[in-house]
């Protein structure tokens, strides 16, 4: 019976350690991704914002 909760509780961690690990690294990546995406806008504005000025 011990044994059993034992080993229990050890696959229970390390699913939950794993878990940890997954959601880490999705939060990184999303955080990467909004700061790419919002460097990309900010260039892409800039460049809008450049040629309307040659054009008028």
């Amino acid at each position: 019976m011990s044994n059993n909760l034992i080993e229990f509780g050890r696959m229970f961690l390390s699913y939950l350690l794993v878990l940890v690990i997954i959601v880490a690294v999705c939060a990184v990546a999303i955080t990467i991704g909004i700061r790419l995406r919002k460097a990309k806008n900010a260039k892409e504005e800039a460049e809008n914002a450049e040629g309307s000025e040659t054009e008028g």
